[in-house]
């Protein structure tokens, strides 16, 4: 009873997927693509040297940064490149998770950009692209995962369905003239 309480939709975000699946390519992507961005971002403010929690205002790409703010977004990139290299369904829960992180960061940095506490160098344009790449990580990750239109032979749908998988199966081996399996 607790079981189905906690995982009402018999599915969870780590459930297992191929690396070789489609989808997985989507993950790959938006990961890859999204690290690629930040990684730039942040070599592009270390080759400025700008100071590490400085807020004087240096800018990179239209973006505000300081040093802090370039590490961070290299040591980002580089997770988002290692779901890139791993794929499947870390890729897409590393993706979402990023997301979330990005949206909350945005949260965050906007309530702090008139404070002493804006050690990242925060300005407005900074809050937006943290929500403009939140939204985007989290789409490449659910992208396939979540929804009500999921096509029948969709992994996640068959994790969340197995009674209605299984007879679509059974179904369609009758339908083909091929021995059930017990």
């Amino acid at each position: 009873m607790l079981q189905r309480v906690l995982h009402p939709v018999n599915a969870r975000l780590n459930e297992h997927l191929p690396a070789d699946h489609k989808l997985s390519k989507v993950y790959r992507v938006g990961a890859g693509l999204t690290g690629l961005l930040l990684v730039a971002f942040g070599i592009l403010g270390l080759i400025d040297r700008i100071g590490f929690f400085d807020t004087g205002g240096d800018t990179v790409l239209a973006l505000n940064t300081n040093g802090a703010l370039s590490v961070l977004s290299i040591c980002i990139g580089g997770l988002l490149f290692a779901g890139m290299l791993i794929g499947g369904t870390f890729a897409s829960t590393l993706n979402i998770a990023l997301g979330l992180a990005f949206i909350l960061s945005g949260f965050v940095n906007l309530a702090l950009l008139d404070s002493g506490f804006n050690f990242l160098a925060f300005h407005i344009q900074n809050v937006l692209f943290s929500f403009v790449v939140g939204v985007m990580l989290m789409w490449f990750g659910m992208y396939g995962r979540v929804g009500s239109a999921l096509p029948h032979d969709n992994p996640y749908w068959r994790a969340r369905h197995p009674e209605q998988a299984a007879r679509e199966q059974r179904v369609g081996r009758a339908a083909y003239g091929r021995p059930q399996q017990p």
